[in-house]
């Protein structure tokens, strides 16, 4: 019979925690009983979370694209809270759906300081303080656009195929020292990234989920949830999951007219 971890040893430390899959995670682990660090930008968001578990939880107000903001945030963190063990570097986000050359170049570079600067800041500020500890979990959010092109994923989908090969590394680097890296990659999940992706168009933002049942930020915080909560001699690389209305389409083929 496997033993799971209890959840109230946990100090989850997520970024991008005032929507979506982190907001939804830090909820899901707080009402299992853990300790949460709750890091994002908008105060208003982690006021709510705050005033809903009280002094299990500390927020920090920090765009995770500054790493020297990043790195003193995480230093000077309070007891208990400094004693993280687990770190989801969740924060990210989608804009546009252009095709590339049609793409603006403020969107692209948005995403890479977002997606990939502020993983990147996020894993070197915390991952040196759990090693020496010799506890500790870092997940990502990735995406099955790390795997599988579609049109207008360019820069996201390099973004997020960025992320899955980093957390490769990362756990190549941390094999043996009790760190665990796993990313999580979903497909279709109706959260606010689409609102964000189409610049607050909601009519946009519903017709990619019209006429499906897409996951939802719930449904992803389960799976962060699980892997974080296996033993700790069990590390879970990956886990990647799909609306059951999604699949797979054949490759496009362009054929000039006759």
């Amino acid at each position: 019979m496997v033993t799971m971890l209890d959840p109230k040893t946990l100090t989850l430390l997520v970024t991008g925690a005032t929507s979506g899959i982190g907001a939804a995670t830090a909820r899901r682990f707080a009402d299992a009983g853990a300790r949460i660090v709750a890091v994002g930008r908008r105060e208003d968001r982690l006021a709510e979370l705050k005033a809903a578990y009280g002094e299990r939880v500390h927020t920090v107000i920090l765009d995770a694209r500054d790493w020297a903001a990043t790195q003193q945030a995480f230093e000077n963190l309070p007891a208990p809270f400094d004693a993280y063990n687990v770190v989801f570097a969740n924060a990210g986000l989608a804009l546009g759906l252009e095709p590339a050359h049609e793409a603006k170049m403020e969107d692209w570079q948005t995403m890479v300081d977002t997606n990939i600067n502020g993983l990147i800041y996020t894993v070197r500020a915390s991952v040196p303080a759990m090693v020496k500890r010799g506890e500790g979990h870092v997940v990502f959010t990735g995406s099955v656009a790390g795997d599988y092109p579609y049109p207008g994923g360019n820069v996201y989908g390099g973004t997020k195929a960025f992320v899955k090969q980093f957390a490769l590394n990362l756990w190549a680097d941390l094999a043996g020292t009790g760190v665990r890296v796993t990313n999580i990659e979903p497909g279709l999940t109706e959260t606010e990234f689409s609102m964000v992706r189409f610049a607050g168009d909601k009519g946009a933002a519903d017709k990619v989920y019209a006429g499906t049942a897409p996951m939802t930020g719930e449904d992803i915080a389960e799976q962060v949830f699980f892997a974080c909560s296996m033993p700790r001699h069990v590390n879970i690389t990956r886990i990647q999951a799909m609306a059951g209305q999604q699949g797979f389409g054949p490759f496009a083929i362009k054929r000039n007219p006759a």
